[in-house]
């Protein structure tokens, strides 16, 4: 249930503008609808998947081998930290956001 609604979450606070942009240009409200309908199904059930395919490896090592279950851990943790700064540095420096040169 939990990949489930990491998925509900994810997927509709960072589709919601390409919904939306796709919604506006529809006169029929009937087609509207039907639209977000299947958007957000398939939204919900791509995250779902990617969820599921990550959470997967530390389900499996966390009932058998803890030890390597920490280093995934470990290792996912600073993967998450470095790509957050490369992130960081990328938009403010190379791309001018923090020297205005953007």
């Amino acid at each position: 249930m939990r990949p489930l609604l990491v998925g509900v979450v994810h997927g509709l606070a960072g589709s919601a503008a390409v919904a939306l942009l796709m919604v506006a240009p529809i006169h029929d409200a009937a087609l509207s609808l039907a639209y977000l309908l299947v958007f957000g199904f398939g939204t919900i059930a791509g995250m779902l998947l990617i969820t599921m395919a990550i959470a997967l490896p530390f389900a499996y090592t966390a009932r058998r081998l803890l030890g390597v279950n920490r280093s995934l851990a470990l290792a996912a943790g600073l993967l998450s930290v470095g790509f957050g700064l490369f992130l960081a540095y990328q938009i403010g420096f190379v791309d001018g956001l923090f020297t205005g040169r953007g």
